[in-house]
């Protein structure tokens, strides 16, 4: 459905599970647990796997933190995207990829929920993509020591608004890790 021509695939998009990012993520394990699942499902079904790994000032490019959780690991020629900036669209290589991989649907993991995943995925629908969040498969930290809703209320509301995005000739959706299907149906 998307309003992108000639783009009828769909990508599964890996973003920031890297150690520093979700070393205190609200269910973490369970969170990375389902992202593996989906990146075994997507390469068992042919479904390109794209990882957005982020760095900045306090997350070094090659450093511990920075590097992804060893329970997730990209394979060779699966697609590496750099990022300094929320939106995994923004001045990265994203846009080449998904062009060059005719991609026009992508299902979204990932961390933290109120920062990376929020902007990409309002990132990914105006630019025309379909837009699946996967709501057991992002993650944030706990931040209501600092008068913030709690990291399961974030998750929680962004899930709850996602569902009711609409915009011409596009869709949006969320949907758990065992209802994901990588074809368009």
């Amino acid at each position: 459905m998307t309003n992108l021509s000639e783009r009828s695939n769909t990508a599964l998009l890996v973003i920031d599970v890297q150690n520093n990012v979700v070393a205190r993520a609200h269910r973490r394990d369970e969170v990375v647990a389902n992202i593996r699942e989906l990146v075994a499902k997507a390469r068992a079904e042919g479904v390109p796997v794209i990882w957005v790994q982020h760095s900045d000032d306090e997350l070094a490019m090659n450093s511990d933190g920075w590097r992804y959780v060893p329970e997730l690991q990209r394979e060779e020629p699966e697609v590496l995207v750099h990022k300094h900036y929320g939106d995994s669209f923004e001045d990265t290589t994203l846009e080449n990829e998904l062009e060059r991989l005719r991609v026009g649907r992508l299902i979204v993991t990932g961390a933290q929920t109120d920062a990376c995943i929020r902007s990409t995925i309002h990132g990914a629908f105006t630019r025309g993509y379909d837009t699946v969040l996967v709501s057991d498969a992002h993650t944030t930290d706990d931040l209501s020591a600092y008068g913030l809703p709690s990291a399961d209320r974030v998750i929680a509301h962004t899930n709850m608004y996602w569902k009711g995005q609409a915009a011409p000739g596009r869709t949006a959706g969320v949907v758990k890790t065992s209802a994901v299907r990588f074809d368009a149906a």
